[in-house]
Formats: structure tokens, sequence, C-alpha cells
């Protein structure tokens, strides 16, 4: 199967929509994160406003850039070069709200154990079957919209290392797809129903919790308000790919049209807000582009470093 520099589109353009999608994703993680702090420190939120700026991303972002940084360099998922990156990104920065499956994993990789044996050591021999491998994939999806089976490909590989369990492969597949369709719709003049949008996504997601879940997020009726949504289908609390997916999809594909409007929705749910504002942010901005962020939201978000955009030379 061809990958990366094989691929129809240049890389130019392939790095424009993964940027693109890393704007929404970083802006909503960031959004989520100081949302979740503001109410454990306030119990609300002042009305419609938000918490004030700076805004700073986390371990959602962080492990993201990571990817960003390889497509750019390399132009497919090289696994030992992603793990590697993984690895020293923790070590330079293990504030970022990393949950402890991922310290212990990073640790024990930075510490020499290969990543394919730590990775299905964790939680007992399963593998993690957490939100982490979704939460950082969406400019994956965005980079090689292209061609849905390499999406598939390199969001297995990209899970792979860090989530060895079937349901984290599974929740990072939905949502690069996901990405991937959003992009592909944005000239659309007339968006799809959210059913319509995950109908897209269920043929490329293998048989598991979470695609039984996109099912249920598909036939949930036209009405539903996002509060019993995540009832239903989880909001990240449990900070499982089973517990977050189904939900972020059927946001995403509710408020495609809306970058503002999704995250607003998102974070009504509660639950894991960085997480689920990251995977939204990162497919709804395929649709719209970066200019439907608020600028005001942008700017608040800290700065992206330089290095995931820096080409080795020739």
């Amino acid at each position: 199967m061809t990958t990366g520099k094989d691929l129809l589109a240049g890389d130019d353009e392939r790095l424009a929509r993964a940027r693109c999608s890393l704007e929404g994703l970083s802006v909503g993680d960031a959004l989520g994160q100081h949302v979740m702090v503001y109410l454990l420190k306030e119990g609300s939120l002042p009305g419609q406003q938000l918490p004030p700026s700076p805004w700073y991303f986390t371990d959602d972002t962080y492990m993201a850039l990571s990817i960003i940084s390889l497509l750019c360099q390399n132009g497919k998922i090289n696994q030992d070069l992603l793990v590697a990156d993984f690895a020293l990104r923790y070590k330079q920065d293990a504030y970022r709200g990393y949950g402890p499956g991922m310290h212990v994993l990073l640790q024990r990789i930075n510490n020499g154990q290969p990543w394919r044996e730590a990775s299905q050591r964790q939680f007992a021999g399963q593998g993690s079957f957490g939100n982490g491998a979704a939460m950082r994939v969406a400019p994956l999806g965005a980079y090689f919209a292209d061609s849905i089976e390499t999406v598939i490909e390199q969001a297995q590989a990209s899970a792979e290392v860090t989530h060895a369990h079937p349901e984290g492969v599974a929740g990072a597949i939905a949502v690069a797809v996901a990405a991937a369709w959003a992009w592909r719709l944005r000239e659309r003049a007339v968006r799809p129903t959210r059913s319509e949008f995950i109908d897209l996504l269920l043929p490329s997601v293998p048989e598991s919790e979470v695609r039984a879940k996109m099912l249920q997020a598909r036939n949930l009726g036209a009405r539903v308000s996002v509060l019993s949504a995540a009832a239903k289908l989880g909001n990240g609390s449990q900070v499982s790919a089973q517990d977050t997916v189904p939900f972020v999809l059927w946001c995403a594909g509710h408020y495609l049209g809306s970058y503002e409007q999704a995250m607003r929705q998102t974070l009504r749910a509660g639950g894991d807000l960085d997480t689920t504002c990251a995977m939204v942010g990162g497919i709804v901005v395929l649709s719209g582009g970066t200019e439907n962020i608020p600028l005001q939201w942008r700017n608040a978000r800290e700065p992206l470093p330089d290095w995931p955009f820096q080409k080795s030379p020739a």
C-alpha cells in the first residue's frame, strides 16, 4: 500500500490540512482544560463568559505535535520514531496532564523497555483502551484524507505504540476517519445530518464497543439534547475510548458547521473536557476552516512551539 509521500496531494497541502486540524484540536484542548480548572476553583462559569487567558494546552496537543512532527519529517507514521518522540517530549515536560497509565508507560520507555512490551503490559496485559490515542489523531486523519484506507492504516499504527487494546485502536481510527470526512465534506453546500455523518464513518471502524456505541449515537433522535446524549454515550469521565469517542462523533456530526457552537455544546456535557473538546475541535475545524475559530480563543491559547513544523535539510 502506498503511504506518505507517494500519495496524490503534495506535502505542503497535506501539512496545511494537518495544521488546520491541530489549530482546532489545540484551542479545544486548552479551552476545555481551563474551563475544568475554573469550575474546580469557582464552581460555575459567569454566564456565557469563558476563563481568562492564557489557556495552556495539555498532553492532548503535546502528543498531537509529535504526530505532526513525524508527518513533516517522514510523511507517514514510523512507530519507533513516534514513540521515541513521545518519550522525549514527556521527559522535557511531564506536567502536561498525562494520565497515570501514560506516566508509567513513558517512564518505562525512557528507562529502556521496548515500547511493544511496555504497551502490551499495560492494565494487566490487556493493553490500554483509554482515549489517549484518539485525542491526538485528528491531524493525521486530515493529512491522509485523500485515502480513507491509508487513514485507517496510519491511525492504527499511531495508536498501537501506547494503546494496545483493540478498543483504543478503534477509537483512534474512528476519530481519524471523522477528521478525513470533515475535510472531504468542507465544500458541500448542504452538510450531512449527524446520522449521515456517522454512517460515513461506520464502515471504517472495526467491530468493537466503540463501533456499537457509534451506532447508538447515530440512532439518537434529532431533538436529543447534548446532556441526554452524554448520559447515554458517556462524556469521557471514564477516560476510555468507549466512553469518549461515540459522544465526540455525535457532537461533531451535530455541529459540523460551527466550531464555536460545537465547543460550547461539548463543554455543556462536562466530563473529560480537554479531551472531548480537543477531539471535536480537531474534526469540526476541517469543515469550516480556522477562520471559524473565534479569534479571541486562538489568541487565548498559548502559542504552539515551532519544532513540529521544521523539516530536516534534504
